[in-house]
């Protein structure tokens, strides 16, 4: 086949993927992802059963393919933060807080759809991005001269995952800023 056709179909491909996922992100957010089935999405989508299956095999590749999009969206937007202008410290204190929020906000899906979700190999990948993007700035900071030097940044970008996790049960967005306050109090070098 011509090169333009493969590009074509490549396109053509890609652009129903995309609305698969738009319209799997919509039913998500409506009846959460235990509510989504492969007909709705199909109906949804405008397309049908038979051309969903050509893309996503059932339900659980389909939600693990949004999840991973997802995830993806919410590492953009923290790097976003981490490059916008101010200091170091300014930087890691935004990164800190939205990603405390992300953790507020997060759905709590049923036990056996959390595992189904969090276990692929996209989660420990995004983890692994966060902690280095977190331990960057956290290097910045020390360069600034604030950063507490009894623990490696490394250490500390971890130490500050697994503090704001706890958003995730908090009862508000109050809350969650107050954590994000005691955890970077945490992190300042003492005087």
């Amino acid at each position: 086949m011509p090169k333009l056709w493969n590009e074509t179909i490549g396109a053509h491909r890609q652009a129903v993927q995309e609305a698969i996922l738009d319209t799997t992100a919509a039913l998500v957010a409506e009846h959460g992802p235990a509510g989504v089935t492969m007909s709705a999405v199909a109906k949804n989508t405008g397309i049908g059963r038979a051309t969903l299956y050509k893309y996503f095999a059932d339900i659980e590749t389909l939600l693990s393919a949004w999840h991973e999009r997802h995830v993806a969206g919410h590492l953009e937007h923290l790097a976003e933060l981490r490059d916008r202008p101010g200091t170091a410290g300014e930087r890691l204190a935004a990164v800190l807080e939205a990603y405390a929020l992300i953790s507020h906000h997060r759905d709590h899906h049923g036990t056996e759809l959390a595992a189904l979700l969090h276990s692929g190999e996209h989660v420990a990948r995004a983890e692994q991005q966060l902690i280095d993007l977190i331990r960057d700035l956290l290097a910045e900071v020390a360069k600034e001269g604030t950063l507490r030097k009894d623990v490696t940044p490394d250490e500390l970008a971890k130490y500050c995952l697994h503090a704001l996790a706890a958003a995730s049960r908090l009862p508000s967005k109050a809350a969650v800023r107050r954590l994000v306050t005691v955890t970077l109090a945490g992190l300042r070098a003492s005087r």
